[in-house]
């Protein structure tokens, strides 16, 4: 798994590719939330368009930083999941916990308001 960190408008944007499963992608997922979490203010947004599976440890790792981001009063997005994962967050009912977009713009201006 690669992630990509960057910050626009006062967000920060994880771009992330590969996959996020049980092993060493979900802990290194698990890590840079972590980061980002100590280091950064603000929103976040995360950029799955290029995630290719995400299991039940990646989707855990998810809910479990959505819960801590949200303590600390910050908002979380994704924009351009796969089909596939659109379908996972809707069977487990995450996509009414965190909002998702098509597109970053979108995207963008929900945190921001």
């Amino acid at each position: 798994m690669i992630i990509f960190r960057e910050r626009r408008s006062g967000t920060t944007i994880l771009r992330i590719q590969g996959v996020v499963k049980l092993g060493e992608s979900a802990r290194q997922f698990s890590d840079f939330l972590e980061k980002v979490l100590r280091e950064d203010e603000g929103p976040v947004l995360l950029d799955f368009e290029k995630i290719d599976t995400l299991d039940s440890t990646g989707l855990g790792e998810l809910i479990g930083y959505l819960q801590r981001f949200e303590e600390k009063k910050r908002r979380m997005a994704i924009v351009r999941p796969k089909d596939r994962v659109v379908a996972l967050l809707r069977l487990t009912r995450l996509d009414t916990l965190i909002r998702i977009f098509p597109d970053d713009d979108a995207a963008l201006a929900y945190l921001a308001g």
